[in-house]
């Protein structure tokens, strides 16, 4: 019903009809069930936005559709929205495509393509056993790196992060790293307040973070430190993969630290990003906490010039080798020995049993995501070296600033150097993703935006299945979410349906602007009053509001003192029962209240 809501939209907008999609839809639906939605349609609009990258609809492009006719390669699938992108007889890009067109087939084909929806078991198996295999491809290639291109990784990453490694050597040398606990699940599953009063500590964190100073608020309390178990290599807890739900076709494969790295690289990262921050240069060619510049830079790209490409890379971070990062850290040995010291180096992998790392680390380890870029800007300038057969130097590096950025495996570098960049990612063990890279056409694609010709075609997604009842919170929750984006995106029949679905899950449901904490629809018209407040006389509506549950997790003694020493900042800590509960919420619950509807 919310597609076909949808569809009526767009061909509205559009000035076509969609009937026989919806009948196409229904009975495909019908037949296959929901995969025909959550993994055969996203293949569809993956296709669709290829073909606009490369300018015409390739033989053997939507094979799950029938074509238009013999001389046709358009599917007959939505082609009153495609006939007006492509030319219905030719299959070539229109020199002026409708707009609109492209962003409602992009809007119909991946809405539902990333539903929070758990994996059958063989797709599960299958996923672990493509970690092994990626584990034997950085292996291979790792062992495949010729003499000339680690000694230019060196070079290059000395020439990008010497000023920061060095500041960050010295600052190891003197002691000054200090730790932090997160608050998520760790492998020896402590939550919480429990990991302040963690004993597991490993020999080799002991020599770069010495448990009198990591484990206790001072050595005072040195009648405790008996209590502390020193784990010898061979008995480390190894990281626990697991897989968490993307999509109906495959699941994201995460690692879940022990407590003592996790704790040890939070210590490590915070100095990085300290350091990192006071840099002149490096703020502009990597990104770890704003994605806008990315993706402005993909707008940019996607004008008529097309001199920006946009690369996406698949299993950036299970495929960056540490080997590499050895390699960009040997000049500082301390700051070498602390990394290493805090990488896991083992992984207990369901279906395969415990495995021995050859990758730096996996998603879940707090260094993960700063060191698999920051391996990726320094291969990326490896490529434009060898692409314009000169050295890059530092007065260079200023000078690529606004044609290059990096943001985790989101790529964005000139469209002239795409060629050697890709060989040389590939020669480094990284793997392009071809379905979601574009260098040729005027469409790019980056942290999470799309653009065509400069048009953001950027798409409202369904997370979560719909709830049946009010105690379904998390479904409630994204489905009002869902409601407020379409709303902004001009769905307007589609948000009237919605809005009849939401109103008999919770009667309560008043307009409200972005920011009220209440759960409400959003409207370009402005909010409503329901009453005054009686002493503020603030305006108020009744509706509901999370109530995140925090479970009961008591802190006292030396863990308490602990947790009062390691926190940053000078203000207090945001929740005065702090040492009462602690921990991500086991569930979230929504309470009637009045509130301010802004």
């Amino acid at each position: 019903m919310l597609w076909q809501q949808v569809a009526y939209d767009y061909a509205t907008r559009c000035c076509t009809s969609a009937t026989k999609d919806i009948k196409t839809v229904l009975g495909r639906t019908k037949h296959e069930g929901l995969s025909f939605l959550t993994i055969t349609l996203p293949s569809f609009g993956k296709d669709f936005q290829k073909s606009l990258d490369q300018g015409i609809v390739g033989y053997g492009t939507f094979t799950a559709f029938k074509t238009r006719g013999r001389s046709s390669r358009l599917p007959a699938f939505l082609q009153g929205f495609s006939s007006l992108v492509f030319d219905p007889e030719s299959s070539v890009l229109l020199d002026d495509p409708d707009v609109d067109a492209i962003l409602a087939i992009r809007q119909l084909t991946l809405m539902f393509s990333k539903i929070l929806l758990p994996c059958s078991e063989s797709r599960v198996a299958g996923a672990m056993s493509t970690f092994i295999e990626c584990e034997q491809d950085v292996r291979r290639d790792s062992s495949n790196l010729k003499d000339i291109d680690l000694s230019d990784f060196r070079r290059v990453s000395s020439l990008l992060f010497a000023n920061v490694f060095s500041e960050m050597d010295r600052e190891i040398y003197n002691e000054k790293l200090i730790p932090k606990h997160g608050p998520g699940a760790t492998a020896d599953k402590l939550r919480g307040n429990a990991k302040f009063n963690s004993r597991s500590w490993t020999s080799r964190l002991n020599r770069y973070f010495p448990f009198e100073d990591y484990l206790f608020p001072s050595c005072s309390y040195y009648d405790h430190f008996g209590e502390v178990n020193i784990l010898e290599p061979g008995s480390e807890v190894p990281v626990k993969v697991t897989p968490v739900p993307k999509t109906l076709k495959s699941p994201r494969i995460i690692a879940v630290e022990p407590t003592a790295m996790q704790y040890a690289q939070q210590a490590v990262l915070a100095l990085f990003l300290e350091c990192f921050g006071r840099d002149r240069l490096l703020p502009h060619l990597l990104g770890f906490d704003d994605q806008v510049p990315n993706q402005e830079l993909a707008r940019l790209g996607s004008l008529s010039t097309g001199n920006l490409a946009t690369l996406d890379l698949s299993d950036a971070s299970d495929r960056v080798s540490n080997q590499l990062v050895r390699e960009m850290l040997a000049r500082w040995p301390h700051l070498h020995g602390a990394v290493d010291a805090c990488r896991s180096r083992k992984a207990d992998v369901p279906g395969h049993g415990v495995v021995r790392l050859a990758k730096f680390a996996s998603m879940g380890s707090a260094l993960c995501f700063p060191f698999e870029a920051m391996v990726f800007l320094t291969i990326v300038l490896i490529g434009w070296e060898r692409a314009s057969n000169t050295h890059v130097s530092r007065s260079t590096l200023f000078e690529m600033i606004g044609s290059m950025r990096i943001y985790g495996d989101d790529i964005i570098i000139p469209a002239d150097i795409v060629h050697s960049v890709v060989e040389t990612l590939e020669l480094f063990g990284a793997r392009v993703g071809s379905g979601k890279s574009f260098w040729t056409g005027r469409f790019r694609e980056s942290c999470g935006k799309e653009y065509y010709d400069g048009h953001d075609v950027s798409i409202v997604k369904v997370r979560r299945v719909f709830p049946s009842t009010r105690k379904h919170v998390p479904e409630v929750i994204s489905l009002v979410s869902l409601r407020n984006q379409l709303y902004k995106a001009g769905c307007w029949r589609a948000v009237k349906w919605l809005d009849s679905e939401i109103s008999r899950i919770i009667v309560h449901y008043p307009y409200v602007s972005d920011s009220s904490p209440c759960l409400g629809r959003f409207s370009f018209l402005g909010y409503e009053t329901q009453r005054e407040h009686r002493s503020l006389h603030s305006p108020l509506v009744k509706g509901y509001v999370v109530s995140p549950r925090i479970p009961s997790d008591p802190l006292d003694g030396p863990g308490a003192l602990l947790k009062y020493f390691l926190k940053r900042g000078s203000q207090p800590f945001a929740d005065r029962r702090h040492l009462e509960r602690a921990g991500r919420p086991h569930a979230v619950d929504i309470k009637l209240r009045w509130c301010s509807p802004f």
